[in-house]
């Protein structure tokens, strides 16, 4: 992965380039930003551009020297890899867990999906069911015991950690001396969808560049180019996405999940207009049987749509980011998302997905959402 393969984000790429350049470059940098906007793909790019030193005239890696084509497989001896992961099945309750327990389906799934990747797509490669994915102390001992080594190839060693946000109180306190103070020639890059969940004591020891969403003429060109999209069809899908090119990929996908997440949206707003309690009651139990990552992308998913029917009741179209079944429904449930209920409505789905992060019993979170979605609904 080099900065010319990062959809957009120039800005971000330039300012990299720049701060390595001119000598600013710190031990830890924390890369933010909403999911599908490329922090991974950026990370993988800074590190190859660190790990190369036969930079080309504009300062970028050159993609062609033995180190970064070890790079680009993954093989590098001083590119290190830190990830959530679950506790393998079959093993003891005292096995501390650790990325290596993964590395395959890790290495598996960066080969098929490149570097735009959700959480999610990194469940399914574990076979996760409602197993939270977590980087546990077994994960500060390995990459303290690794770094503590010399380079193999006498430059940098850098250490991307995907979703640090994940680390336990132990792990991060762990490694808390070792990202203030790294070994010579060692660089740590975070990359987060959500920093403010990052321990303050990790957070103040890296310096945090924030990554804007996409640009959508970025995600249109790429659309055309990299999958052979009509301009004009890449144009309205790069609108819909929202600046995420995992999200405009999935709206390619015939499994996409905002067909099935819009058929819930829809149920449950209907039987809580009906107060339909047995409706709600049945919503409930299916919602509670998606997996935890799930729930909280359809909580998420019934965020937006909120925002959208919101928006749509302004006869804009400019403002509002829905497909064409999205729209078919808004046209008559519109109305009912207004001034009187609209805080309302955002702020149970948000706390909804607060509580379903932090392992509240589903069947209950759910009925009461749903019970909640009636009385503002019917109270205008």
């Amino acid at each position: 992965m080099t900065f010319d393969e990062v959809i957009g984000q120039q800005a971000t790429a330039r300012r990299l380039i720049d701060m390595e350049r001119g000598g600013r470059l710190p031990h830890a940098l924390l890369l933010c930003g909403p999911a599908g906007c490329g922090k991974m793909a950026m990370a993988l790019a800074m590190a190859s551009y660190l790990l190369c030193r036969q930079h080309t005239a504009d300062g970028k890696a050159c993609g062609r020297c033995a180190d970064c084509r070890m790079t680009a497989r993954r093989r590098h001896p001083d590119l290190h890899f830190c990830y959530p992961v679950i506790r393998p099945a079959g093993t003891a309750a005292d096995h501390r867990m650790t990325s290596d327990d993964y590395a395959g389906e890790w290495d598996d799934m960066l080969g098929a999906e490149g570097s735009y990747f959700t959480i999610d797509t990194w469940l399914s490669r574990m076979r996760a069911a409602n197993q939270q994915a977590v980087i546990g102390v077994g994960e500060s001992e390995r990459i303290i015991r690794r770094l503590s080594l010399k380079t193999s190839r006498g430059g940098r060693k850098v250490c991307i950690v995907w979703l640090p946000e994940r680390m336990n109180a132990e792990c991060a306190n762990k490694l808390l001396k070792m990202i203030e103070e790294p070994p010579p020639l060692t660089v740590f890059i975070m990359v987060s969808e959500e920093p403010q969940q990052l321990l303050e004591t990790v957070r103040s020891r890296t310096q945090r560049i924030d990554m804007r969403r996409i640009a959508d003429d970025d995600i249109a060109r790429a659309l055309t180019e990299l999958r052979g999209i009509d301009a004009a069809e890449a144009r309205r899908m790069a609108r819909i996405a929202g600046g995420s090119w995992t999200a405009a990929v999935e709206a390619l996908s015939a499994d996409d999940e905002s067909r099935p997440f819009l058929d819930m949206f829809k149920t449950l707003t209907r039987a809580a207009y009906r107060r339909d309690v047995a409706a709600m009651k049945s919503w409930s139990e299916t919602a509670a049987a998606y997996g935890r990552e799930r729930q909280r992308r359809l909580l998420a998913y019934f965020l937006r749509m909120t925002r959208e029917n919101f928006m749509h009741n302004f006869r804009r179209p400019e403002l509002c980011y829905m497909t064409d079944d999205e729209e078919a429904f808004a046209r008559n449930f519109a109305p009912f998302v207004n001034e009187a209920n609209v805080i309302g409505l955002a702020e149970l789905f948000g706390r909804a997905m607060r509580d379903i992060g932090q392992n509240a019993n589903a069947k209950i979170q759910f009925f009461d959402l749903a019970l909640n979605v009636t009385v503002l609904l019917r109270a205008v």
